[in-house]
């Protein structure tokens, strides 16, 4: 086997020692048969002479690696060695770099010196030669006529006489009056002329966009008197080709980022000349606009929409133009803003109550005019004791005489309560909020968000819904009625949840964030907590009185239409189907459960319903006791049971269900033989039931004497 078949095998990544030499028996052995007896030698000669190559290449690998080291041993050396000879070669530079700098700062420290002494000698000197020119100019202007030195005649060089009148007109200020009078006046003249000519030139670059010569002459005139002057000029310019459309919102910020572009440019102070611009802008422009639009106050709620747009637009803008450096007060543009409408912010709470009362109002009185209804003056006693011991009395005279002595108005139906007019005063509201949240001071933000919020409560709470529940009270039909009673009082539920349910949400979302964290948001948790228990309690004394009625004509309904032979046949056949009072009875209440569906939700429909059932089953169970029960009879009685079972388990309402499945149990015992009533009565439907009562229930047979049921429970 080769030397070279040893190292592709050893040179494999994952080298196995036992798969090697299992690889080399293999191969010693290739061509040979299994029962050949030669393969011990032959393995013993492959492996022997294996062994002799392996350590040959041993051998020379050991001796390959000792060259190796002792090369790198070399390179090592001569590595170190050149990073010695670079260690020292720094060392050098470093120090000839330290001697360098000595030697430029020796030098720098001589110019300086030399500098110092050359200033000391020329500044005097050109002190001297510009008092001289000035002297000389000055003397020009002794006589007190404005001088006629060609510097000042020549239109060419108007900066050199901006310069020297300029200096004149500091030097003329420190003379006395008495001696240099005229001097002083002739100075003031030209220097007036002077800069008045500045200022043209200014006007006549800024026509041209010439941004170079406008910051000179700027520069210049920043040391004159009428500086002042020269920024108004260029305002003016910028005015006069500018802020011509009817809206100036649109097109202050635009005019300002490019006006910012070429003031930052040319004067020496942009941001006092940036301030300045804007407050120009301000007071005259955007002022005269506000003015304008807010001069008509006849139409309040244009004006109120117009001072919360017009405010709006102006604090965005406030926004916009921050961006820009208008001077170390940080509150400069929301002193111009409150400058500008702090007069019509002052007023604006008592405009706006003003108009929402006045608006409240006319929607109130536009919706009964079409409704064609007089309001009426309802004392609030709809939930009095001796109001509803009345209605009993008044009910109880009605059903003996047929003589109403109650007033029950039902108005055909209306309930005079309008969803539209509660979104109208709702969203009337909802703007007013919006309006309080931009206009209102921030210590007066709360108190005027409550003022609102009571404007609310008092038109559509008070003299709309709560009006509209004290008129359904009245119209609910007594308890004891002749004919088929109509349930108009649900329609007002329904009507009055829909319309708390916008209110409460008005208030969560636009009067809650207007009080939070304030004395006033107490206030408004409690009225408004107030004004729905005495709605809730209304609607709850309306619903009883609805409810009492309904099992009042349950009660009618039962006692004409209920017949002594439906239970207690003369034939004694039994006909197994439900009596025609109870069928009327069931569609009614089916009906009446339609109409509560409709009006109620939730928790409110299963506290009602419950009511309603317990009503339902005290007047069947009150008036199956005024009958006897045949055997035949007691058949129709289970029908009929059975029809009042499947009427109320639609509800889903455990305590119902339950009082008619008892119901239903007893009505059992009605039909049963005698031996079995004991084991009917110990089922888990009566178990828990006063024996007494069932007694006395065991009393409504025909044949309680003569079968003597009396022991039988």
């Amino acid at each position: 086997m080769s030397v070279m078949q040893f190292w592709s095998d050893m040179e494999q990544e994952e080298y196995d020692p036992e798969e090697f030499v299992e690889r080399l028996a293999f191969r010693s052995r290739s061509g040979a048969s299994g029962a050949d007896l030669s393969d011990a030698d032959r393995l013993l000669t492959t492996f022997e002479q294996a062994i002799k190559d392996v350590t040959v290449m041993y051998e020379k690998q050991q001796i390959k690696c000792r060259e190796l080291e002792e090369k790198c041993r070399e390179e090592e050396r001569a590595h170190w060695a050149r990073v010695a000879s670079l260690i020292q070669r720094n060392k050098s530079a470093s120090t000839t770099y330290k001697s360098l700098d000595e030697k430029i700062n020796s030098v720098a420290g001589k110019v300086v010196y030399l500098g110092d002494q050359l200033e000391s000698v020329n500044t005097p000197r050109a002190r001297a030669v510009e008092a001289l020119r000035l002297i000389k100019h000055f003397d020009e202007f002794l006589d007190g006529e404005t001088s006629l030195s060609p510097v000042f005649m020549d239109k060419t060089r108007l900066y050199e006489a901006a310069d020297i009148i300029q200096k004149l007109h500091l030097i003329g200020q420190e003379l006395p009056e008495n001696r240099f009078g005229g001097a002083r006046r002739a100075i003031e003249a030209k220097y007036n002329e002077v800069e008045k000519s500045l200022i043209e030139e200014f006007v006549k670059y800024q026509r041209s966009d010439d941004k170079v010569k406008m910051a000179e002459l700027a520069r210049i005139l920043s040391h004159f008197r009428g500086y002042s002057e020269c920024v108004n000029a260029f305002i003016e310019q910028i005015q006069m080709s500018s802020l011509r459309g009817k809206d100036p919102f649109k097109d202050i910020v635009p005019l300002c980022g490019k006006s910012w572009e070429t003031i930052s440019k040319v004067f020496p102070s942009p941001s006092a000349v940036m301030a300045k611009f804007v407050l120009n802008i301000y007071h005259v422009k955007l002022k005269q606009h506000i003015n304008l639009k807010l001069q008509d106050k006849n139409d309040t709620e244009r004006y109120l929409k117009n001072l919360f747009h017009l405010y709006s637009q102006t604090n965005k803008l406030n926004t916009e133009l921050s961006q820009y450096n208008l001077g170390s007060d940080q509150l400069f543009l929301t002193k111009l803003t409150k400058d500008i409408f702090s007069r019509y912010l002052d007023s604006y709470i008592n405009l706006e109550s003003s108009y929402l009362n006045e608006r409240s109002r006319l929607v109130l009185t536009k919706y009964y005019e079409t409704e064609g209804h007089q309001r009426r003056n309802l004392t609030a006693s709809g939930s009095s004791t001796v109001q509803e011991l009345k209605r009993d009395i008044h009910g109880l005279i009605a059903a003996k005489t047929n003589l109403n002595l109650a007033e029950v108005v039902d108005y055909g139906g209306k309930t005079f309560l309008s969803d539209d007019v509660a979104i109208m005063l709702i969203q009337e509201t909802r703007e007013a909020f919006r309006r309080c949240q931009v206009l209102s001071k921030s210590t007066d933000l709360a108190s005027n968000a409550v003022e609102i919020f009571n404007i609310l409560v008092s038109y559509l709470l008070h003299n709309h819904v709560d009006y509209a529940i004290e008129l359904g009270l009245t119209g609910i039909p007594l308890p004891e009625t002749k004919n088929p009673p109509e349930f108009y009082f649900f329609d007002i539920v329904r009507q009055a949840n829909t319309i708390i349910f916008l209110v409460d949400k008005l208030f969560a979302d636009s009067l809650l964030t207007l009080v939070v964290s304030t004395p006033k948001q107490a206030l408004c948790l409690q009225t408004k907590k107030n004004e729905w228990e005495k709605i809730e309690m209304k609607l709850d004394t309306g619903l009883d009185r609805s409810l009492a009625a309904v099992a009042g004509w349950i009660k009618t309904v039962l006692a004409t239409e209920q017949k002594k032979t439906d239970y207690n046949p003369l034939g004694g056949e039994a006909i197994a189907v439900a009596s025609g009072a109870c069928m009327k009875v069931v569609k009614w209440v089916a009906e009446v459960t339609r109409k509560l569906r409709d009006s109620l939700d939730g928790r409110n429909l299963e506290i009602v319903l419950q009511d309603l059932g317990v009503r339902l089953h005290r007047t069947v169970y009150e008036h199956l006791q005024q009958f006897q029960f045949a055997s035949a009879g007691a058949m129709t009685l289970i029908c009929d049971m059975q029809e009042y079972r499947r009427c109320v388990s639609d509800w889903k309402i455990g305590t119902v269900t339950a009082l008619f499945d008892t119901l239903h149990a007893m009505c059992n015992l009605l039909i049963l033989p005698p031996e079995n009533l004991r084991g009917a009565a110990m089922g888990d439907q009566l178990v828990n039931m006063d024996k007494t009562i069932l007694d006395n229930w065991l009393q409504l047979r025909v044949d309680y004497k003569t079968a003597r049921l009396a022991n039988c429970l």
